[in-house]
């Protein structure tokens, strides 16, 4: 495959994984001879793009307005039928960025375009049309494979996700499905069910087992659950990471509570030595504790359906256990008990560079871009 090969890659800005994975996708086709031409990156006004991504790119990042979740006035759970009515209104400013995205194309000129879950670029391909060949990547591409299991009921939700999830990828050439074990690829399909995609700094981490847990959350308002636990057990050394709009880099609550704005390298280092991960059920944060060994209790955030179901796949994958709310104790009495062992999942990574660059240059070579319409989303 010519090294000269130019890729423009779009992130959705909406929580930390997808911004990750766009990272570890870099640092594979750097590595292999790719330019990285430029980084778009689909945001609003609800959530900041932290500070470690604009650090990790050589190329221009350019952002552009996306749609976006709608919490609660306490910034916890999501409000689905606000989220769908504020981002109707929004079409206006939507099609703008949809011409952004065709003006920085057209400048970059680039042999593929890899998308990390962000609808716009979806929409753009199905109202331009361009013959770019275009890739998808997300671990919500599993929810289209027929073999996916969800959990029982819940009908709307699904319908919902898997139809959100065809938006972001309408057109697409490959949709590439990460996942946390692996399946076989269905049959007449562009689904390739690939591993977790984890930056090379998680591989130069070295496992410790210090006395302190560490906490991501999605949404900053459940800060204050966590603070409510600390307050009725100081004893116990904690880490959180958030989104915080302060200032400060870290901030000291009571004896042994932190809250840290989200900085990547120092989330990893502590992940290392860490007794266990507390989560919202993000999927990346998940699969980095899973390699480094650490057990997770996962609290989907509520109205997030992905989350609902990471929790129970990766529960059966054997990364930890979930629940409704952060009964951070219960976490503690499991941790007691729990031996984890990634071997499985260390395994299934092995060849994971390998995996993306086939899929990638297999595309390239024979670059041709099937339209995949927006049906049989139930």
């Amino acid at each position: 495959m010519n090294g000269k090969k130019r890729i423009v890659l779009v992130v959705q800005g909406e929580g930390r994984g997808h911004m990750t994975q766009a990272i570890s996708m870099t640092e594979i086709l750097e590595q292999a001879g790719f330019v990285i031409s430029a980084v778009m990156v689909g945001c609003s006004s609800n959530r900041a793009i932290p500070d470690f991504f604009y650090k990790k790119f050589k190329a221009p990042i350019i952002k552009f307005k996306s749609p976006n979740f709608i919490t609660d006035q306490k910034n916890k759970s999501i409000k689905v039928a606000p989220s769908l009515f504020v981002n109707l209104l929004k079409l206006p400013v939507f099609m703008k960025s949809i011409r952004q995205i065709d003006a920085v194309l057209s400048e970059h000129k680039p042999d593929a375009i890899i998308n990390f879950y962000d609808p716009l670029i979806g929409l753009y391909y199905f109202f331009k049309k361009p013959t770019i060949p275009f890739i998808c990547i997300a671990h919500q591409y599993l929810f289209l494979h027929p073999k996916f299991i969800f959990p029982t009921g819940h009908r709307v939700d699904r319908m919902a996700v898997r139809t959100f999830s065809k938006l972001t990828a309408l057109r697409s050439t490959r949709k590439l499905a990460i996942s946390f074990y692996s399946m076989d690829n269905p049959v007449k399909s562009n689904i390739s069910v690939v591993p977790p995609l984890l930056r090379k700094d998680v591989f130069e981490q070295t496992e410790a087992h210090k006395d302190y847990y560490l906490i991501y959350l999605l949404n900053s308002g459940y800060k204050d659950e966590i603070v409510k636990w600390h307050q009725q057990n100081q004893h116990i050394e904690a880490h959180c990471f958030c989104d915080m709009p302060e200032t400060y880099d870290t901030l000291k609550y009571g004896e042994n509570l932190y809250f840290h704005k989200l900085n990547d390298k120092k989330f990893l280092e502590l992940m290392a030595g860490t007794k266990g991960l507390v989560s919202t059920a993000g999927f990346e944060s998940v699969c980095e504790a899973m390699y480094l060994g650490k057990p997770v209790f996962m609290v989907p955030v509520e109205g997030h359906f992905e989350q609902f179901v990471n929790a129970r796949d990766a529960h059966k994958a054997g990364a930890g256990i979930f629940d409704k709310k952060f009964d951070i104790n219960k976490f503690v009495e499991y941790v007691g008990t729990c031996k984890p062992d990634p071997a499985i999942f260390k395994k299934w990574l092995h060849n994971s560079t390998e995996m993306f660059l086939n899929e990638i240059n297999a595309v390239l070579l024979n670059s041709s871009t099937p339209t995949d319409a927006l049906v049989g989303a139930g």
